[in-house]
Parts: C-alpha cells; structure tokens; sequence
C-alpha cells in the first residue's frame, strides 16, 4: 500500500492499471505475455519470502531457512514491505504478478501475534488460500552441525497425524504444504536422489516441522540401510488464523485442461505406489482340448479306433 501512495495515485486505480495489458512492442515483451497465458503443463511454483515492517531475529531466520529449502525457485525481498495479509491482499497480489510468483511466504511480530508466519499462495495472481502460524519453538540449521543436502534436491513429504486426514482445515494447510515444498515435477529417481525429507506432524494442535537428510549404508544386500539424520530446521509451529477458498472457487482451480488429462485406458489402473494393474478377460476354456502330459495310459482314443474294436469282438 505504501508502495501505492508514494506515487501520488490512488491506490485502487495503479492496481487496476496493471491489468489493462497492451500490445507488446517487442520480441521479448511479447515472448514474456505468450508465456505468461494457460498452459497445459505447469510451469515449477516459484515462492516468495517477505518480511513485514517489524520482525524479530527468530522469523527472520526462519525465512532464511526455508527460502534455502525452496531454492532455487524462491525470491526473497531484502527490504521490508508493511502490509497485513489477511487484512488487504493488494500489495501481495501487486507482487505476486510483478515476480511471476505463486507461493508466499510472509513474517512478521507484534506484540499480540509474536513470531508470526502466513503461508499462502494464488490463483491467477489473486490470493486462493492463507494461513497463519506462530513459531512457538525453532532451531535453525545453523545450530545442527551435520552435512546438509545438495541444493535444488526434491524433498521428500511426509505428514503424520489424524488432523491431516479427519480435520478440514488441516487437510487444506497438507495440501498447501504439499503445494509449497513438492518442486519440479518428475517422472523418475534414481535411489542416490533421495537425501532429503520433510516431515510435519501435528499433535494437541500444535505442527511440527523436522528436516532430515537420509544417509544409506552398507546392509549386505543391494538394498542399503537407511538412517535419518535431523539437519534442521526443527520448528513448532500453533495454528492462528485462516482465510481459505469457497469450495467452488478452490475446485475451479484444481481443474484440469482437457488436453492434459491422460487418457483412460480399459481394464488398466494404477495403485498408490505407481504400479500399473491390467485385468485380462478370457474365453471359457475348453477341457476337452486341454494339453495334458503324453504319456501311453493317458493317451485320448478316438471314435473311430473304438467303433472298429467292437465291431471286430462282435465278429469274434
């Protein structure tokens, strides 16, 4: 909002001018609008990190920790923005498709919300789901003296809790999560991929954050031994406030071209671990032209052998 004001305009009107697009001019202009128009594959969610108009060195670092976990789609703003998010989503939104971002992630402190985070992200640059956290205990990576991951590594995700499958609004923060921390989209992985793990779990309503870096060694067998190790952060995040989607509007955008879906293939399915199932449908077999093993005593005689025999006991 300040941002706004400083120019000597009304804020209302700047922000409905940045939607009244022109004609681009140049090549690269016009490459920039084509690629900012619907997709039938998403582009990797970029993430940015903001700091209110007041922090505290806990939130501060925290932000720290976890654009280095969102690298390297992440933008982190070094100066400090006064905004209240889920107050007025202006200035979010104004920033939101300045960086062509579609995650945020927002700290500030007050004296009636200390350590406090908003998790949120857009949809078609408007704001689709926020959450808000407290930070009632956190350890930075700093204080863990262990190796780290390698940078840009796609994590792991695992959520422990009946809260993330029974409650509604945590089923919405799992999937908001899931949305932030998932990074590129892959079809493959080798097992050497996999160093790295998020765990969130929630109990007594409380969230727990842990990062694990996964070591293997020796079993014996081709299948190593896994170990995890914490590498932080570890932090304990409360539930504070929300401001999330109507179902229409949150299942609009979860709506998929029609391009993109895959095609159904009969009788195929897949289980939860990607595995394909086929169900195959056969003609009833016929037993009598079943293969059996050739031996003498088990050898089929036909009509005709057996209409001559009797004809030759009759003769007799």
């Amino acid at each position: 909002m300040n941002h706004f004001m400083s120019s000597g305009c009304h804020p209302l009107k700047c922000y409905a001018a940045l939607y009244c697009r022109r004609k681009p001019k140049t090549q690269r202009s016009k490459r920039y609008l084509e690629s900012r128009e619907s997709k039938l594959t998403e582009n990797t969610k970029t993430a940015m990190f903001i700091r209110g108009g007041r922090t505290s060195e806990v939130v501060s670092q925290t932000l720290k920790d976890m654009y280095f976990l969102k690298k390297p789609d992440a933008v982190m703003f070094q100066k400090k923005n006064i905004m209240r998010p889920l107050e007025d989503q202006t200035s979010l939104e104004f920033l939101s498709d300045r960086n062509d971002a579609s995650l945020f992630m927002f700290g500030s402190h007050q004296k009636k919300r200390p350590n406090n985070v908003v998790i949120g992200r857009f949809f078609d640059f408007h704001v689709l789901d926020m959450v808000e956290l407290g930070i009632e205990k956190y350890k930075s990576m700093q204080e863990f003296h262990v190796g780290k991951f390698s940078l840009g590594s796609k994590p792991c995700l695992l959520f422990a809790g009946e809260a993330f499958e029974n409650e509604p609004e945590y089923q919405r923060l799992k999937n908001l999560l899931i949305d932030f921390f998932r990074g590129p989209v892959i079809e493959n992985i080798r097992l050497a991929g996999l160093e790295h793990v998020l765990l969130f779990t929630t109990l007594d309503g409380k969230i727990y954050l842990r990062n694990y870096k996964v070591q293997m060694k020796k079993s014996g067998s081709r299948t190593p031994r896994i170990e995890l190790e914490e590498i932080g952060p570890s932090v304990d995040f409360s539930m504070r406030r929300t401001r999330l989607a109507s179902d229409d509007l949150y299942k609009r955008a979860r709506q998929q071209p029609k391009q993109a879906k895959p095609k159904k293939v009969k009788n195929i399915n897949r289980d939860p671990f990607g595995s394909k199932l086929g169900r195959i449908h056969m003609e009833k077999q016929d037993l009598d032209k079943l293969q059996t093993r050739k031996m003498k005593g088990l050898k089929r005689k036909t009509s005709d052998n057996t209409d001559k025999k009797v004809e030759a006991k009759k003769v007799r």
